[in-house]
């Protein structure tokens, strides 16, 4: 009965394209609201505390790149792994401007471990990185 049930179930779910679709829209497509705030309101604030560590304020425009371009990139199956690549990194140097690295063992007040969103963004994009775009891509075999 167990096993029948289990060979029902599997049938139903697994779907294995579907899922890296699912995966690269939510990580890709939350990441994309992050790119609109920055088209919306400038990026005159990250220059700032860029120049104030001592990069130059142009790489600040890579922002654009990370959160707009690689993103846009991922969701369509584009050189998925290489795009998920550029959001991980984009993820990694914003962890560092705010100082992220030293709350590892953090806790919010409702529970929620203060690194969670950061650690969904890095890990998802590895995730990606892994399985690639699968079926459910815009771009051809050779480009996702």
């Amino acid at each position: 009965m167990i096993a029948k049930l289990n060979g029902v179930f599997s049938s139903v779910t697994h779907h294995p394209d579907a899922g890296r679709l699912l995966l690269r829209i939510l990580v890709a497509g939350l990441m994309i609201f992050h790119g609109v705030a920055k088209v919306s309101h400038g990026i005159d604030w990250i220059a700032a505390d860029l120049a104030a560590k001592g990069v130059p304020s142009f790489v600040a425009y890579g922002v654009y790149i990370g959160e707009i371009l690689a993103p846009a990139m991922v969701i369509l199956g584009i050189l998925t792994a290489p795009a998920a690549f550029v959001i991980l990194i984009n993820m990694v140097v914003a962890m560092l401007m705010v100082g992220a690295f030293g709350h590892m063992t953090e806790v919010t007040k409702v529970g929620a471990w203060a690194l969670e969103t950061d650690a969904f963004y890095v890990l998802g994009c590895i995730a990606i990185m892994l399985l690639g775009a699968g079926k459910y891509s815009v771009a051809p075999q050779a480009y996702r």
